[in-house]
């Protein structure tokens, strides 16, 4: 047996009130890839059981144009990409690709050893390693028999 449901096209006809919530949710809930917010490099932060990692993507820049820094518990990551080639006299169809400063500030998970920490760029990757203060590291507790 089947259920029949009366069609009313009133009901589907979407009212002023959710076209404009529409509106401003696809608006401020863009995926970032087409906002401002795209200059911002890619990261992946995670850590092990003696090291806090963060690794960027930042394809173009060299060593010179990115610094890092370290502020209590927060990793900022600061550089600029340079925009190369600007053909002032070209028409332009498509332009994606990024220039201009970021600064990238993250919360680090645990404290860590600032003056232990190293930073490697290898193919437009980069990976800083922070290991973890001593005080916060998981420590084995043996247990004796009497």
């Amino acid at each position: 047996m089947s259920n029949l449901i009366r069609w009313e096209p009133m009901r589907e006809m979407m009212t002023l009130r959710e076209a404009m919530d529409r509106l401003f949710d696809d608006a401020f809930t863009r995926p970032l890839s087409l906002s401002a917010v795209s200059a911002l490099p890619a990261i992946d932060l995670y850590q092990t059981a003696d090291e806090v990692v963060l690794k960027a993507t930042l394809p173009g820049l060299k060593t010179e144009d990115v610094q890092i820094s370290v502020t209590g518990d927060v990793l900022t990551l600061r550089g600029e990409f340079k925009q190369q080639d600007a053909k002032e006299e070209a028409t332009w169809h498509i332009r994606e690709q990024r220039f201009g400063s970021f600064e990238r500030s993250v919360l680090l998970p645990t404290e860590v050893q600032t003056d232990k920490a190293r930073a490697d760029f290898e193919n437009g990757i980069l990976t800083v390693t922070l290991p973890k203060a001593e005080a916060v590291k998981p420590r084995t507790i043996s247990i004796k028999a009497k």
